[in-house]
């Protein structure tokens, strides 16, 4: 007797969720230069002496700083 195929899926044959797709080629550039930025952008105030890069905000350049390297950092839980 000639084997029949099961018609229980596979998992190759299951769709895929956007959850398991793979980023976007724009994604890994983006959170690597978030991450980048945040940290230029800190360096820049402390080099400066708080010159640069917004000079009203004072020492709210670090927390600036910070928050934009923090969303780079957030970006990497959904890197794939």
């Amino acid at each position: 007797m000639a084997r029949t195929k099961s018609s229980k899926p596979t998992r190759a044959d299951a769709p895929r969720s956007s959850e398991d797709a793979p980023n976007p080629v724009w994604f890994k550039p983006v959170m690597f230069g978030f991450m980048l930025l945040g940290l230029v952008w800190i360096i820049v105030f402390y080099v400066s002496q708080g010159r640069f890069p917004v000079p009203a905000l004072g020492s709210w350049n670090i927390l600036v700083g910070f928050g934009i390297a923090f969303i780079g950092f957030l970006m990497t839980t959904r890197w794939r």
